[in-house]
């Protein structure tokens, strides 16, 4: 197929996404208005929830898989938009955005609002690279998975449909990475502190146990502490105290004081090592809210990372989590558009980021085969 019709199609649908808003637990239209595109083209397609799974006529459960993947999902929009993020005006974008700092022809050739980065770019591109690539064979299957509820880590998207009916070999996380394959993402630890004293009238105060000063004793720990095992490839383990919340009046000795904690693990340490080594020195009970989002790294000894040094790809270490924490087979992060935009105002991706996009997609599969054949 003819990539500079797939990519106009891509680029119509990404707008059609951005006009449905989509924030996490509510994909339902925007899943709905993707499969009836599928539809449209005559791919074949499972429904779960409201997530996808593509898969070509000649699927074998048989043979490895190669799995492509991205969530229909967003945030909801950041303050400050310059634009309507869902449905912007061409006069409103070409106003927001100055061509001589963006990737791109002419204003035209800017796909702006919410989620066009992250990660509608994806989505669309993906689905471009496996219809580009339907009429080829190849020694594994290919399936897409357009999955939901990433954004907040819900329970019926990637973590419903994985492992039970998808079971990949391999996988492309779809994120954007600017097509530059992240062979290591850091996870995420959120552990809610709760420090407990007895409350008293401040003008008594040796009468009670000032529960602030608890939390404050254990933070300063906290902040002092260094985990002793170093990650080759993504460093130290990153660790910040980002909320805190006690007291109920000026005269009152706080009797509880709450506190979170936002940590980033590497592979250095399970979730639940971190979280006892914690508490062990803390006197504030520490809860966490997740332990399923781990660190992940591709294994040197991967086809991946075969494919990454044949094409000459530069990879590099991902400080933000995705799909692959709850995805059990080897993978890599990559995908069109650049993180440092999403989650912020005035989101955008541009037709040239995307054709790098299916282009870089159907180059990686293509090396892939070559280097199992060989």
């Amino acid at each position: 197929m003819d990539i500079e019709n797939l990519l106009s199609e891509s680029v119509a649908l990404l707008r059609e996404m951005i006009a449905i808003p989509s924030p996490t637990f509510e994909e339902e239209k925007v899943c709905s208005h993707i499969a009836g595109f599928l539809d449209s083209k005559g791919l074949q397609y499972e429904r779960i929830a409201n997530s996808l799974i593509i898969r070509r006529p000649d699927h074998d459960p048989e043979r490895q898989t190669l799995m492509l993947c991205a969530h229909c999902d967003t945030v909801s929009p950041a303050d400050g938009y310059s634009f309507d993020p869902y449905q912007p005006a061409a006069a409103d974008v070409a106003a927001a955005f100055d061509l001589s700092t963006v990737d791109a022809d002419s204003h035209d050739d800017i796909i702006a609002g919410l989620g066009s980065n992250d990660d509608g770019g994806c989505v669309v591109s993906m689905i471009a690279a496996y219809r580009a690539l339907l009429d080829e064979s190849f020694p594994f299957n290919i399936e897409v998975v357009i999955s939901s509820e990433e954004e907040r880590s819900g329970n019926g998207g990637m973590a419903l449909i994985h492992p039970k009916n998808v079971n990949p070999t391999w996988a492309i996380v779809g994120e954007p990475t600017g097509m530059k394959p992240a062979t290591s993402e850091r996870g995420l630890l959120v552990l809610d502190g709760v420090a407990e004293g007895v409350t008293c009238h401040a003008a008594r105060a040796e009468e009670g146990r000032n529960a602030l000063y608890i939390a404050m004793d254990d933070i300063a720990k906290l902040r002092a502490h260094k985990f002793e095992r170093v990650s080759p490839t993504m460093g130290e383990v990153k660790m910040n105290v980002t909320q805190i919340n006690a007291g109920s009046a000026h005269n009152v000795i706080p009797g509880t004081c709450s506190f979170v904690v936002d940590i980033r693990p590497t592979e250095q340490y399970s979730n639940p090592e971190l979280l006892e080594e914690l508490q062990a020195m803390c006197e504030s009970k520490l809860t966490a809210r997740n332990l399923k989002n781990r660190s992940s790294a591709t294994p040197k000894s991967s086809l991946l990372m075969a494919v990454i040094g044949l094409l000459g790809l530069e990879q590099f270490s991902s400080p933000t989590t995705s799909d692959w924490v709850r995805i059990y087979c080897e993978a890599v992060k990559m995908g069109p558009g650049d993180s440092r935009r999403s989650h912020h105002k005035d989101e955008f991706i541009t037709v040239n980021e995307l054709r790098r996009g299916v282009n870089g997609y159907i180059d990686f599969i293509k090396c892939l085969a070559e280097v199992i054949s060989d």
